[in-house]
């Protein structure tokens, strides 16, 4: 029997996007977004949720180009740094160390460390309440070349951290269970 825990925001897995963004004087930021995910195929699209009070939040409005670059597994306490700090304070990749890094095909920085990079042009924004969700169309995916194999992206390479809302803690992948679109066929009934 399941129990009710009231409404909540739990999903599993929440992805853990760090998002870049240009300020008003070309400063690069970037910050780390738990709220968000893929929401269409065609154009392929990226949706982000960001609080009004954030600094990315103004950056993007302004400039209406992002990317969100995904960390791996050894960069998860500058993921969390990014989201703990406001550029407005601070310049995070000195902090932190790490290399923003101009995208050639958005206005925007990314994170030369981490291995997967969508450059993202905004098509669409909208207040829900406490949270703005932005719609960015994916206009290319970068990938470092270790992180693929025979070409094609490879997970187990990449190392993506996930973010666990219900304990605020980050989690990395588990083990694979099998194809999508594979294991379900033989249940299908002729």
């Amino acid at each position: 029997m399941k129990k009710s825990i009231g409404a909540r925001t739990l999903v599993y897995p929440t992805p853990v996007f760090v998002v870049g963004t240009y300020d008003e004087k070309g400063k690069p930021n970037a910050m780390t977004a738990a709220w968000g995910g893929i929401c269409c195929s065609s154009p392929p699209c990226v949706s982000v949720s960001l609080r009004k009070a954030t600094y990315t939040y103004h950056n993007l409005i302004e400039r209406r180009e992002f990317t969100i670059s995904i960390p791996s597994e050894g960069h998860v306490a500058e993921a969390d740094y990014f989201g703990i700090t406001s550029g407005r304070d601070v310049d995070k990749f000195k902090e932190t160390g790490l290399t923003p890094v101009r995208s050639e095909r958005v206005n925007a920085p990314y994170v030369k460390e981490f291995p997967l990079v969508l450059d993202c042009q905004l098509i669409y924004h909208k207040e829900i309440g406490l949270h703005t969700q932005f719609v960015g169309e994916i206009l290319d995916v970068r990938m470092d070349e270790d992180c693929l194999t025979d070409g094609d992206p490879n997970i187990e390479l990449v190392k993506p951290i996930f973010y666990s809302p219900d304990n605020s803690s980050y989690y990395a992948k588990g083990k694979c269970l099998g194809r999508a679109f594979q294991l379900g066929k033989g249940m299908k009934k002729r």
